[in-house]
C-alpha cells in the first residue's frame, strides 16, 4: 500500500529541477525567491497558504517551538510556519522525491537552518517520545488505512500539552467519491474518515479536541475558481499537473462535484496532547 501511495505522488522524480525551470519560465529569480513566491507550488492542499496560516494562528507557536509536519510534501506549510514564527520544523514524508525537493526549496528561500525533511512512515514515526512542541498534518490521512496508529504516534512524539493541528479531506454525506481525485486515481488508496470517525480517532489517541472548523464552502469556491481558470486558459496549473500527470484536469472537475454534492468535506481540528 505504501508503495502505491508513493507512486501516485511521484510521476516526476526530478521535482526540484522541474519546479526550478517552471519558476524561471515565470520570470522568478531563484536567488531572490520568497515563501510567497513558492505558495502556488508548495502549498499542495485545498485553499493553499491561507489554510496553513489559519492552522498556524491556533498552534501557539514561537521561536522556541519545534514543530513536526507529518506528510510534509514539498515543505510549503513548514516553511510558512518557520518564516512566520521563527520556529524550527521537521517534516516527514513517505515520498523521497518530495523530501529531496523540499530540502532544495528550503535552501532557495534561506530557511534551510530552520526546516529539515526526512523520509518515513506516519504510522511509525522515527522520533523519540515527547520530542515536539507541536505537530500538524495536512491532507495526509486520506491515503492512510491505519489512522489510529498515525494519531497515536503523533500523540506519542508530542510533549505534554503540545498542540496537534489536523486539516484533511473527509467523507461527506452526499455519496461515494468520484474518481480520479488528487489523492487517488481509484478507491484502492483512498481511505476517508467521516467527521464523527475523526473525532473518535483523535480522542481515542489521547487528544483533547479544542476547536473544529468546517471549511467545505470555501473549498468549493477554491475548486470552482481553479476549474474556471482552466476553462479560460485551456491548461491546468502546471505545478499540480507536474505531480499528478495528465489526468489532473479530470481530478479537478471531479473535485468540484465531490465538494458541491458534499461527497467530501474539508475540516480542521485543533487538539491538545
Amino acid at each position: 500500500m505504501a508503495d502505491q501511495v508513493a507512486k501516485h505522488y511521484s510521476e516526476s522524480v526530478e521535482l526540484a529541477d522541474a519546479i526550478a525551470e517552471r519558476l524561471r519560465s515565470a520570470g522568478k529569480d531563484l536567488k531572490r525567491l520568497t515563501t510567497a513566491d513558492l505558495g502556488i507550488v508548495d502549498e499542495f492542499h485545498i485553499r493553499g497558504r491561507k489554510a496553513t496560516l489559519e492552522l498556524g494562528e491556533k498552534m501557539r507557536l514561537n521561536a522556541r517551538s519545534h514543530v513536526l509536519d507529518i506528510g510534509s510534501g514539498l515543505g510549503g506549510p513548514g516553511r510558512t510556519l518557520a518564516e512566520t514564527y521563527g520556529c524550527r520544523v521537521t517534516g516527514i514524508d513517505l515520498t523521497q522525491a518530495f523530501c529531496d525537493a523540499a530540502t532544495a526549496m528550503s535552501d532557495w528561500v534561506g530557511l534551510d537552518t530552520l526546516v529539515s525533511f526526512k523520509q518515513g512512515d506516519a504510522t511509525d514515526l522515527p522520533f523519540d517520545s515527547q520530542t515536539f512542541d507541536a505537530a500538524m498534518t495536512i491532507h495526509v490521512a486520506m491515503n492512510i488505512v491505519a489512522k489510529d496508529k498515525m494519531y497515536t504516534e503523533a500523540h506519542r512524539v508530542l510533549k505534554p500539552d503540545g498542540v496537534f493541528a489536523v486539516y484533511d479531506v473527509l467523507q461527506g454525506e452526499g455519496g461515494e467519491v468520484l474518481y480520479p481525485v488528487p489523492w487517488a486515481r481509484d478507491p484502492s488508496i483512498s481511505h476517508l474518515a467521516t467527521p464523527d470517525e475523526m473525532k473518535s480517532l483523535l480522542t481515542g489517541a489521547g487528544f483533547k479536541l479544542v476547536d473544529v472548523q468546517d471549511s467545505t464552502e470555501e473549498s468549493q469556491s477554491f475548486f470552482e475558481r481553479m476549474t474556471a481558470q482552466m476553462a479560460e486558459t485551456g491548461t491546468p496549473p502546471v505545478i499540480w499537473q507536474l505531480f499528478l500527470g495528465d489526468d489532473f484536469p479530470a481530478m479537478a472537475r471531479n473535485q468540484v462535484r465531490n465538494v458541491t454534492e458534499r461527497r467530501i468535506r474539508t475540516v480542521s481540528y485543533i487538539c491538545v496532547a
